[in-house]
């Protein structure tokens, strides 16, 4: 099974609804023009203002608004992309770091290591034996000294440990009080005089 490139698709969709912007600004424009050149028209001939001409300016209005709508909307995704991709690096290197210290604190070997690494990745013991060049006896022999080093009945349990604490911890640290609320907290814990 396959997985999609979240970042492809999100790119190809910020790509299109930017490409919808373009359009609708590149028809607001040819609109606004047409709706010029009539009054243009009109107030050399005397016509007066009709109701074409009217709800033609109307619908102008309404897709120029329609454009800046869409821009903005399109600058709101990006932005928000941009925070979702800065999360998943912090979550990355979050989750990078809880793996070093528990491994640290377990006292793995540097191949214990790297078995513990691959077994929650999901590699079968097969594969993480054909991927480090040794029997396959060895790599049980090695993930049975980790389960007991981490306290741990096995591959699942192993895996929850650090899927617990990460989802107990929130990624990025709360945000700071802003300065006027800082300021009106100390004023309120100062003696009256």
């Amino acid at each position: 099974m396959t997985r999609p490139n979240v970042a492809v698709e999100g790119k190809a969709r910020v790509a299109a609804l930017t490409g919808v912007v373009v359009l609708q600004a590149l028809c607001a424009a040819f609109f606004l023009a047409d709706v010029l050149g009539d009054l243009h028209l009109e107030s050399e001939t005397g016509t007066g203002f009709g109701h074409h001409l009217v709800l033609e300016a109307v619908t102008v209005g309404a897709l120029i608004l329609g454009t800046v709508f869409g821009a903005r909307e399109v600058r709101n995704l990006l932005a928000r992309q941009a925070r979702m991709e800065q999360a998943l690096r912090a979550a990355g290197g979050a989750f990078a770091e809880l793996l070093d210290e528990h491994f640290t604190r377990w006292g793995l070997t540097p191949a214990e290591r790297d078995v513990a690494l691959m077994a929650i990745k999901g590699l079968s013991n097969t594969e993480i034996a054909a991927a480090r060049g040794a029997a396959e006896g060895t790599v049980k022999a090695q993930s049975a000294a980790i389960y007991a080093k981490a306290g741990v009945a096995g591959r699942t349990q192993l895996l929850s440990v650090f899927i617990e604490e990460l989802l107990a911890e929130p990624l990025q640290p709360a945000p700071s009080p802003r300065p006027a609320a800082r300021a009106a907290g100390a004023e309120a814990r100062s003696p009256a005089r």
